[in-house]
């Protein structure tokens, strides 16, 4: 079902945004790249070849349910969504519907969140 990893999230406090920005671009020297308009525009986004490190203000109270999450790119999307609702996964829609990403995404038993993507072709 999944074909590749698509992207890592990972959240800092709004406090040691610019600070990680610094560290990923500066330090690490990662190509930053543009962000679609719908996304959150706090943050930045990071091309690694093929697979992107996405960097977010996570903003929400500390908890359970953290936005942290890994995207799967998968190869047919309506198929996944299918199985996950056969092993009785909660379907979480898109909050931020992006035009050409159709999206949504899930729980693992441990409350890890993730995205699953529609794989772009090639």
């Amino acid at each position: 079902m999944v074909t590749q990893l698509h992207h890592v999230n990972v959240t800092v406090p709004a406090q040691f945004e610019a600070a990680t920005k610094n560290f990923y671009g500066s330090v690490l020297g990662l190509e930053q790249v543009p962000k679609p308009a719908a996304a959150r525009q706090s943050g930045a986004w990071y091309q690694i070849g093929a697979t992107q490190l996405h960097l977010s203000v996570d903003d929400e109270e500390a908890g359970p349910l953290s936005s942290r999450h890994i995207c799967f790119a998968v190869s047919d999307l309506s198929a996944a969504e299918r199985k996950f609702r056969d092993a009785g996964v909660e379907i979480i829609p898109d909050p931020r519907p992006m035009p050409g990403t159709p999206r949504f995404y899930v729980r693992d038993p441990g409350g890890n969140q993730l995205e699953i993507v529609q794989q772009r072709s090639m």
